[in-house]
């Protein structure tokens, strides 16, 4: 399944989307994407509901609808850092002998296609396509690859935008570089496990004004997305709804031998294999 959340920013409702032109409205019953929805037995019920409903004939067309994160705001984004070799040689660091791990702000989190809101007193605005995984039931000490499978909802495509002087040369505090408004747009929809077989072989890419930037593959990530999610849930509760953004491929601006940053105006689009694109564009600083 493939889960949405469309309309205003802040009253957008939930569906899943049927094909590339249509979708079933389910906010009657889901109420919406959050850790309320994410229950035991999630998945059966609203199947249930969709497969009635397509066949009853209650499937509604797209009709250029914003589309915005396929989950409600989560209580926590938890970030891994230089989870790629190469990415991590690119940026002149050692490679990690333990996932690396940072939170950036929960109310970072927006639509596919808004804008980035460039920072006030930023210079350098760098881009980071990632994978992201959904927590789909309250998790804690998980011991087996089982059972972090089991606590996952799903996976969508995430931009990870960082502000590098913020991030490195303001205390050394990562943080403060991801936590910036719209600093994580997500989306366009959250996909079931059981649509993506082999998490070890997604494509991920990204562009800046049309130049290709990132081209990678989570199979050449230190750390598996299923070993992320049990290594997190050892340091701290993980409840339903959390994010866990898995760290980027190299193609960075801050890899370059002459950075590249991003400014306003710029427009940025990524995308990873079976998780759909995203596209946005820089706006000014406020």
């Amino acid at each position: 399944m493939k889960l949405m959340r469309i309309g205003p920013a802040r009253r957008e409702k939930p569906v899943i989307r049927v094909d590339e032109d249509h979708y079933v409205d389910v906010s009657d019953v889901a109420g919406d994407f959050n850790e309320d929805f994410f229950t035991p037995g999630w998945q059966e019920r609203i199947r249930d509901v969709v497969e009635r409903r397509v066949s009853g004939g209650l499937v509604s067309a797209f009709a250029g609808e914003r589309i915005g994160a396929p989950i409600a705001r989560p209580h926590q984004i938890v970030c891994v850092g230089l989870n790629y070799a190469d990415h991590a040689h690119e940026t002149g660091q050692a490679i990690p002998e333990e996932p690396i791990l940072f939170s950036k702000s929960p109310n970072t989190l927006v639509g596919p296609y808004d804008d980035i809101r460039y920072p006030r007193g930023g210079s350098k605005l760098d881009w980071e396509v990632e994978l992201g995984i959904v927590i789909g039931a309250r998790a804690s000490y998980l011991e087996d690859d089982d059972e972090a499978r089991a606590a996952i909802a799903g996976f969508l495509v995430v931009n990870d935008v960082s502000e590098r002087a913020f991030q490195n040369e303001r205390g050394g505090q990562w943080m403060k570089g991801k936590s910036a408004e719209t600093f994580n747009p997500a989306g366009p929809w959250l996909v079931t496990p059981d649509e993506l077989p082999d998490l070890a072989a997604l494509d991920l890419w990204l562009t800046v004004n049309g130049t290709a930037r990132q081209n990678g593959s989570t199979a050449t990530m230190i750390f598996d997305p299923i070993s992320v999610v049990r290594y997190v849930s050892q340091f701290m509760v993980l409840e339903p709804g959390d994010l866990i953004n898995t760290g980027t491929p190299p193609g960075v601006a801050l890899g370059m031998a002459a950075p590249a940053w991003l400014v306003p105006g710029d427009v940025v689009e990524l995308g990873i294999t079976g998780l759909g694109n995203q596209r946005q564009t820089i706006s000014p600083s406020r």
